[in-house]
């Protein structure tokens, strides 16, 4: 039998991620999950671990109000508040979007910005401002908060193990980022699936995840693999029209709640 093995949060995009044992199930896919943002001051564009793998060392905790509290080493904890969704706009772009959301205040810039050692404004993505998905997939309801393109990324376990032993060495799923891990499944069964349920809610798999340098960085210290990997070994054999592939892209059709465990059944 499939099951959820494993629930994973980002609440600030390409900060560390938060295991979870169970989460609620909103519009924009996990409750919390990368409503926050990092972006450039002078120009509003997103920051991420590509550029700056320091951030792995950044904690954002999504707190049960919807607010933030930041943590890294050599610097003070410091508490977030959610914006008021029409107050202080800042325009911003991720990759082809751009659009204009909430700013979250000097105080959480200055700490960022002591943190990045760039001048950066942290920005906040209410409901009514969400983004939709890329053109020519989902539905018009459908929308996103600041991931890279859809609300939800799901990773089977085997296909994890297949890739560990190809590349010969242990690799954490956290380096992937997925949301939801399942295992029970044939390495990159996933890659077959176009409807799924998990407890009692049904989900749309969408498309694969194209996968990039990120996935080279190790999430626990923030250092890039001189040897190119996991990416060097993906590209071998789950190299598609130029695009690494690894995980499949998903939307929840709906609202509910998710807990580890939970029976997962391929609908389609």
């Amino acid at each position: 039998m499939m099951r959820l093995s494993a629930l994973y949060r980002y609440p600030l995009k390409s900060a560390r991620g938060e295991a979870l044992q169970t989460s609620s199930l909103d519009l924009l896919g996990l409750s919390g999950d990368r409503r926050w943002l990092l972006v450039e001051r002078a120009n509003g564009r997103f920051l991420t671990q590509r550029m700056y793998p320091q951030m792995t060392q950044l904690a954002a905790l999504h707190n049960a109000d919807g607010s933030l509290t930041l943590e890294a080493p050599g610097h003070p904890t410091l508490h977030v508040a959610v914006p008021e969704p029409e107050n202080d706009l800042r325009g911003i772009t991720i990759w082809r979007d751009t659009f204009r959301v909430p700013d979250a205040g000097d105080a959480a810039a200055q700490w960022l910005s002591a943190f990045i050692g760039k001048d950066v404004r942290l920005v906040y993505v209410p409901d009514q401002r969400a983004r939709f998905l890329p053109s020519g997939y989902g539905l018009n309801s459908d929308r996103v908060a600041f991931a890279d393109g859809f609300p939800l990324l799901l990773i089977g376990q085997a296909s994890l193990d297949d890739l560990v032993a190809k590349v010969g060495r242990p690799l954490q799923m956290l380096r992937f980022r997925p949301n939801l891990v399942v295992e029970g499944s044939a390495a990159f069964a996933e890659d077959g699936w176009k409807r799924i349920r998990i407890g009692e809610v049904e989900f749309r798999v969408l498309k694969p995840c194209e996968r990039c340098i990120m996935t080279t960085i190790d999430p626990q210290t923030g250092e890039r693999s001189p040897d190119r990997e996991p990416l060097a070994t993906l590209q071998t054999y789950r190299q598609k029209e130029g695009d690494v592939l690894f995980g499949q892209n998903l939307v929840a059709d709906g609202v509910g709640r998710l807990e580890v465990g939970m029976a997962v059944t391929v609908l389609e």
